[in-house]
């Protein structure tokens, strides 16, 4: 069964459309990249899968419950850590988390959630004289509260440092392998893209497109650029020009650039190469997701935009890509 599946979810406020028809599926276990420029939506998506706002029309399920009808439910096996943290000045840090372990009803060890988000020091400090990047991580031990089945985190990465990042990162791995379903939204795509299984990425309402990273560098980017150093002079390209997912090869001397369309390409040329000379070097330089971002929402550069000549098809509910 699906954590989540949206179902032409729609939510207007006024004449001010916020979601339109939006359909995507989220499965068990996985982590989903929810990504969109400002405005595309994404913050009232959230608010209403977790019970906060009723659809306009349309629906969504949240671990197996409807978010109009078992909110409570939803909110009870989720663990949210929203964006814009705010912390109570004269709560410490383990007054905090004890209050979410009291309203969850479980019996978690504060101090035992405060050492894993790296601010167990601080435990008995008032949280009024943490700096940002400390709220973020308290913000984070009180979602863990209760070892939730749905873990939403919206933009958890604000104000930390790259240490902080990096806790992040592991703690998003450590929960996964733990059965946890991850809901991941963020502006600092290095990072969605280091640890979601797929993205879904919003333009002005709507889902633009669900797919995994690679799939979408595959099928939207100019293709992943291989530059190899030979050990002598190339003395052929037709060979290498004539791999299927090649888009173009030129060669400088004993360096020899090749973009790819395919991952599978990139294993061809590899060995093309191998087989006609030794290769001493080689770099890999793929599409990253702020590309992909980019042509995805419209929001390229000219350099991005002569990246693709296809178009961004609507994602379907089932995840994929109408055609």
């Amino acid at each position: 069964m699906p954590a989540i599946e949206v179902s032409a979810l729609t939510k207007r406020f006024g004449e001010v459309r916020a979601v339109e028809d939006l359909s995507f599926t989220v499965e068990e276990g996985e982590v989903f990249g929810f990504l969109g420029p400002n405005g595309a939506g994404k913050s009232t998506a959230i608010n209403v899968l977790l019970g906060y706002m009723s659809p306009t029309s349309g629906g969504a399920k949240v671990l197996g419950h409807d978010v109009v009808e078992a909110s409570r439910a939803i909110r009870e096996r989720t663990g949210v850590l929203p964006e814009n943290v705010s912390v109570y000045d004269r709560l410490t840090g383990r007054e905090h988390v004890e209050s979410a372990i009291r309203m969850k009803g479980v019996d978690d060890d504060p101090q035992a959630l405060l050492e894993r988000v790296g601010i167990a020091d601080a435990a008995d400090r008032r949280a009024g004289g943490y700096s940002t990047g400390m709220a973020q991580r308290l913000a984070l031990a009180t979602a863990l509260v209760g070892e939730p089945d749905l873990l939403v985190l919206d933009e958890p990465q604000s104000g930390l440092d790259p240490t902080g990042m990096q806790d992040v990162r592991e703690i998003v791995r450590e929960e996964v392998r733990n059965d946890t379903t991850v809901f991941f939204s963020s502006h600092i795509l290095p990072e969605v893209e280091a640890v979601s299984d797929r993205v879904g990425m919003m333009r002005r309402g709507e889902m633009a497109a669900v797919d995994t990273v690679g799939s979408l560098r595959d099928r939207l980017s100019a293709g992943t650029v291989l530059t190899a150093t030979m050990a002598d002079p190339l003395p052929d390209t037709r060979t290498i020009e004539a791999i299927d997912g090649v888009r173009a090869v030129s060669t400088d001397g004993a360096t020899v650039t090749v973009t790819c369309r395919t991952d599978r390409s990139k294993v061809d040329v590899i060995n093309a190469l191998e087989r006609v000379g030794r290769i001493t070097d080689f770099t890999i330089e793929e599409t990253s997701l702020e590309e992909l971002f980019n042509i995805v929402t419209g929001e390229q550069t000219e350099e991005t935009a002569d990246a693709t000549d296809e178009t961004v098809q609507p994602a379907t509910a089932d995840g994929g890509v109408a055609r």
